[in-house]
């Protein structure tokens, strides 16, 4: 069924059904209205779910900026040339976390992935990249985020948002924990949430004077009045201030709400937490996007709790407690993770003792939908692209499959074209 996204009256049941609503926290009510009403007019709210279509199923994409180092990540430790190129800052063999007799191990600090691993819920997918590499973080994250190596247009994600209102399977908006939404879930009509901290989507204008306050409650807590047309603008924004206000409290008390697991006091644990939170809460996002900086190490990357080692630790003890709190639910076999970096780093160390910015890396999917394993050859360390590894699978047949195998989505028209699929969901 096609939609019309135009024309369709807005009902506050409609609107707490299909996605997700957060109020500014702007000092003045014609732009909290603005932002909300932007919201509204660009979301579908006709769409019916399709015959078929996985509607509760839920991605997280976990996004490692900087260009995590691919080879410390995921260790080959069988290989001699590994241990030739990185004479100072490679993991000695006794230290990987061995993955069965793949040759291959985990860096020390993914003990919490690697348990999820011998769980027989994380897919690891060799050597991900794309034809003549960028080395630049801006370049080769946009086209990571367009799925385009020109780097240009909208978000895959954003596409797939999109893509609702073309007779594709719906899905509902987005949400990035952070201080803003990523570029791939920028779309031509729906556009994220975004938020690093839940509490600042509400209406603060009693701070700046409680005469405002008074006004905001009138608008949100007053049915339309008399005398207003009920398709006016008046009244199409006082409801749709009424719902941001709900929307943002359901959000807010989500967030709050307490996990029977302990996570970790680190950034990643906290932004991961609350999409559980979420999740738990019943909210019916499609699409959850955190990301965790600090990934470009080029230095000093060999030490045992340096930088690198450190946020390694982080990926892997808070995806150990954000699989737990799903599981604890009900929660994680309808919620799938892809982790994933813009580039890997450089075969051979540099003079500073770290790496510097190189092509393919592994990427992970996790959870109990995915064939557990190494999906993949290991990349060769000899037969390299300018010194830089050489990838084996192209990045969009990873989101290909993503999108087809997990999302019930036509790949094709979010993507333009087909790229092969996959075998790394059941």
């Amino acid at each position: 069924m096609s939609c019309d996204c135009h024309d369709t009256p807005f009902t506050r049941r409609l609107f707490l059904q299909r996605g997700v609503t957060l109020a500014s926290s702007a000092a003045t009510i014609p732009l909290f209205l603005q932002r909300s009403a932007f919201a509204m007019t660009n979301w579908d709210m006709a769409l019916s779910f399709q015959p078929g279509v996985p509607e509760e199923r839920i991605l997280v994409v976990v996004q490692l900026a900087g260009g995590n180092d691919g080879l410390n990540t995921v260790v080959p430790y069988s290989l001699s040339q590994y241990y030739d190129a990185r004479r100072s800052i490679a993991i000695p063999e006794r230290e990987a976390l061995a993955l069965g007799s793949t040759g291959l191990g985990f860096h020390p600090k993914l003990a919490g992935l690697k348990s999820l691993y011998d769980e027989g819920l994380v897919s690891v997918v060799q050597g991900v990249g794309y034809p003549n590499p960028n080395r630049s973080h801006f370049k080769s994250m946009d086209i990571w985020h367009t799925a385009d190596t020109a780097g240009t247009g909208r978000g895959w994600l954003g596409r797939y948002f999109d893509n609702e209102c073309s007779g594709s399977p719906q899905p509902d908006i987005g949400v990035a924990v952070g201080s803003e939404a990523p570029l791939a879930m920028q779309g031509k009509q729906v556009r994220p949430v975004s938020f690093d901290n839940p509490d600042a989507f509400t209406w603060r204008a009693a701070e700046a004077h409680e005469r405002l306050s008074d006004a905001y409650d009138d608008i949100v807590e007053t049915p339309v009045p008399a005398g207003v047309s009920p398709d006016s603008s008046a009244a199409f924004l006082m409801r749709t201030a009424l719902d941001a206000r709900v929307t943002s409290d359901q959000v807010r008390r989500a967030v709050e709400s307490r996990s029977s697991v302990n996570y970790p006091r680190t950034e990643l644990a906290n932004q991961l937490r609350m999409v559980a939170a979420m999740i738990r809460g019943g909210m019916a996002t499609r699409v959850y996007y955190v990301t965790l900086s600090g990934f470009d190490t080029h230095a000093g990357q060999g030490a045992a709790n340096g930088r690198h080692a450190n946020q390694l630790a982080q990926v892997g003890d808070a995806m150990r407690a954000f699989v737990s709190d799903l599981k604890a639910t009900g929660d994680d076999a309808r919620t799938m993770t892809m982790i994933f970096s813009e580039f890997g780093r450089r075969v051979s160390q540099n003079a500073s003792g770290g790496t510097d910015h190189g092509a393919a890396a592994p990427a992970f999917l996790i959870g109990p939908m995915v064939h557990p394993g190494v999906l993949g050859n290991h990349p060769s360390l000899t037969d390299l692209d300018q010194g830089d590894l050489k990838y084996g699978i192209d990045f969009r047949s990873l989101y290909t499959t993503v999108l087809d195998r997990w999302m019930g989505a036509d790949a094709r028209a979010v993507l333009g074209r087909r790229y092969s699929i996959l075998k790394v969901i059941r």
